[in-house]
């Protein structure tokens, strides 16, 4: 009863939680009979809009054929059932990273969505899914420099890990008090173009889709996130990993997968690796920065085949490094204030790297773009 009611003012608080230990957490893909993943259908793409505390994001990462790169997204918040607000976000790196980045994050007025929770709507900003499940339209004119105008084709299986994406926290499993839950486009293509005051950008090339959805408050649903965005001609590979704080036993969750045009050749919860190999201390945060990276993918095709995938090497210089608590709005630092030991930073880099996939007995190799995320929570 006393952790309950610890746990109770964590939830309002925004305190550090006690240890409940790893029976605490369900993690994704690890309830027996769970599959190894699940394919999206359009009902999977549906806006939650929860009435607790929680964060819900569409993130569509797009690599231009120009070399730019660029996420588009949108964020709701609901606090505590007691105040909503959304948001949306652009960030566009130029090639090689050679200009400032542009950046716009803009609070949106008068936010709905249409009958049936596929299409977000917002004064100057709509992201429409169609009625087919497979085309997303943004369109947004809330900033003079990220006027966008673009469409996102999926060109192979979305997917979740295990049945159905989602990670509980609780004591009891069958209430749980908190929840995570990731689904993934790792392969499609964008077309259309983002207006900017230097001039308009093509954004023909690749994209992928990530819908998160954090059914509480952050600091207590991870500690650490890794994020790998691979694309190649051919290939294209997806990891999340998060570490939970050590109140639920520093429990690391992950969900991977590997695509191709029309096809979704692997993905899974339970195997493959993330790996700092080299790091060095930030002088400022006192964060381990990584410098050197392992990330390996392994599971069966759905013919069987052993398979497994490995990209390694130097991220060079982050292309940015995120000050979480200057970037968030207002409302969200509230959440985090009182938390002890919180001190969020993302670290992104953007390397070229080369997979090495092995299908069976075949293996194969291709140099691609990688838009790569280390996060420090607490």
């Amino acid at each position: 009863m006393f952790r309950w009611a610890q746990q109770q003012l964590a939830n309002v608080a925004g305190t550090q939680e006690p240890e409940y230990g790893p029976e605490a957490i369900q993690p994704v893909g690890k309830n027996t009979g769970d599959p190894a993943f699940s394919e999206l259908t359009k009902q999977d793409l549906k806006w939650k809009t929860l009435e607790v505390t929680n964060v819900e994001t569409q993130t569509f990462y797009l690599n231009a054929d120009s070399g730019h790169t660029c996420f588009l997204q949108v964020i709701y918040n609901n606090i505590a059932g007691l105040r909503i607000t959304t948001q949306f976000n652009c960030k566009i790196f130029a090639p090689d990273n050679a200009k400032p980045y542009i950046w716009t994050s803009d609070a949106l007025s008068n936010h709905g969505f249409d009958e049936e929770q596929y299409s977000f709507y917002a004064d100057s900003l709509s992201v429409e899914l169609s009625e087919d499940g497979s085309v997303f339209t943004i369109k947004s004119a809330i900033n003079e420099n990220s006027m966008v105008d673009v469409k996102i084709t999926r060109t192979a299986p979305g997917f979740v890990g295990g049945k159905d994406g989602v990670t509980n926290y609780g004591t009891d499993p069958k209430a749980p008090w908190g929840s995570m839950r990731h689904a993934f486009w790792p392969r499609a293509s964008v077309e259309g173009r983002i207006i900017t005051k230097e001039g308009e950008l093509n954004m023909k090339g690749r994209a992928m889709l990530s819908h998160a959805l954090q059914g509480m408050k952050p600091h207590h649903a991870a500690a650490r996130w890794n994020f790998v965005n691979f694309q190649s001609p051919t290939y294209s590979a997806i990891l999340m990993e998060f570490t939970t704080p050590s109140s639920y036993g520093s429990t690391v969750v992950r969900v991977s997968g590997i695509a191709t045009d029309g096809k979704l050749l692997f993905a899974n919860t339970n195997s493959g690796h993330v790996k700092h190999v080299e790091t060095k201390e930030d002088a400022e945060t006192l964060w381990p920065e990584p410098t050197v990276v392992s990330y390996a993918w392994e599971g069966q095709t759905e013919d069987k085949k052993e398979a497994s995938a490995l990209l390694e090497g130097s991220l060079g210089s982050h292309w940015d490094r995120v000050d979480v608590m200057a970037e968030v709005p207002g409302f969200v630092k509230t959440i985090v204030a009182s938390a002890a030991g919180t001190k969020p930073y993302i670290y992104q880099y953007r390397p070229k790297l080369t997979l090495e996939l092995k299908v069976g007995d075949e293996t194969k190799k291709e140099e691609g773009l990688a838009f790569i995320e280390a996060t420090f929570v607490s």
